[in-house]
């Protein structure tokens, strides 16, 4: 059973046909003891940084997420779920992210005639080519929604980059602990393959 972590801040519906679509048992929860019991878990993510830790916080699930990502079982962070992985976000000063990886989230800037937010379809050059992006082809395209971006302060942590005016991080990972700055629910036939690698993690 994979848990999509309901937090009051997530596209979850997407999520959730994305992996039916590919055959995997999922539950929406926003109880704990349903979330640990779980084989892995997503944390998607809409919005502004500060108003989703404040969604963590409200729904008692800053802890539960934290003790889940500590259990060794897998656990995927998409879009905002990946920048609240990390410590602070330039949108939204002195809140604490949940701080479990380091880097700094921050704002796109504008100019070139790049338009903010950040919406559509980029390459990607895939740095790790295990967990996530196991099997895919080079450059596979996904579509990004984001108008924040990761600058990640370990490069070894880093299994994806892309480039829209400036160098982006946009997937890591460390040991079962995936993220993506962009949506895989979204993102066409690749973007399953990537669910269906997450999802044989779970052994």
């Amino acid at each position: 059973m994979i848990a999509v972590i309901d937090y009051g801040a997530g596209n979850l519906q997407s999520v959730v046909k994305a992996f039916h679509y590919i055959g995997c048992n999922v539950c929406v929860t926003a109880d704990k003891e349903e979330l640990q019991s779980a084989d892995a878990a997503v944390l998607p993510g809409v919005g502004a940084f500060g108003d989703s830790m404040n969604c963590l916080k409200n729904s008692n699930l800053v802890n539960p997420v934290l003790d889940f990502i500590d259990s060794g079982k897998p656990f995927l962070g998409i879009c905002l779920g990946l920048q609240l992985l990390f410590q602070g976000s330039e949108e939204s000063p002195g809140v604490s992210g949940l701080g479990v990886l380091d880097g700094t989230i921050r704002k796109i800037p504008s100019g070139e005639g790049l338009k903010i937010p950040h919406i559509g379809w980029n390459s990607l050059e895939i740095k790790k080519e295990t967990g996530l992006f196991e099997g895919l082809e080079s450059s596979p395209y996904v579509y990004f929604v984001h108008s924040y971006y990761l600058k990640a302060e370990k490069p070894e942590i880093v299994s994806a980059v892309t480039n829209y005016g400036v160098p982006i991080d946009a997937a890591v990972q460390r040991g079962n602990l995936f993220a993506t700055q962009f949506h895989p629910e979204k993102s066409g036939r690749t973007g399953l393959q990537m669910l269906e690698n997450f999802a044989r993690l779970i052994g």
